[in-house]
């Protein structure tokens, strides 16, 4: 059960208070409302980790740690969310993006080639910066919303179908 998986892997709150590089901000993850598995905490704290995984910046642990905090929302669904960009993903993702911002800002794709020059910087990524931070924010706010939708339904639809299966018959005898 990912349930029974998720609370064996996950730091107790009142470990991470004693940590002495956390002793400052350990009483605020302390709230348990952070690491409790219900259903409006986990869902919401997923689409905010899609959305921050878009970010084209390298601060994505450190913000979901800070939104997570700041809405009171699951920390482990917020931080393992933002690790769908990785090294592995980082290329196709960002290009996607860039992609999508090309089309809704109505700008032509250019081919993309890497070279390490400062004629590249000036010249080939120079055009290409504002469909790609158009693309990162559209992508973002389009996958926070169908990941924190998404998993909301599927979460409540699994929790309908069990109590549907669980229920018993109604007593014949009256």
């Amino acid at each position: 059960m990912p349930r029974e998986l998720l609370k064996r892997i996950a730091p107790y709150a009142r470990a991470l208070q004693e940590r002495w590089y956390l002793r400052g901000v350990g009483a605020h993850l302390t709230d348990p409302r952070l690491w409790s598995l219900q259903r409006r905490g986990v869902t919401a704290g997923f689409g905010a980790g899609l959305a921050i995984c878009f970010l084209p910046l390298p601060v994505h642990l450190p913000l979901a740690l800070l939104v997570a905090v700041v809405w009171r929302l699951n920390i482990p669904a917020v931080v393992a969310t933002t690790w769908v960009v990785n090294p592995f993903t980082m290329v196709p993702i960002y290009y996607m993006a860039y992609r999508v911002g090309a089309e809704i800002s109505g700008r032509e794709p250019r081919a993309f080639g890497f070279r390490l020059s400062w004629e590249w910087l000036e010249h080939g990524l120079g055009p290409m910066w504002k469909p790609f931070l158009v693309g990162c924010l559209a992508c973002a706010i389009l996958f926070g919303v169908l990941g924190w939708l998404g998993l909301e339904l599927l979460w409540r639809w699994r929790v309908v179908s069990r109590r549907y299966r669980v229920r018993r018959p109604a007593s014949s005898t009256g």
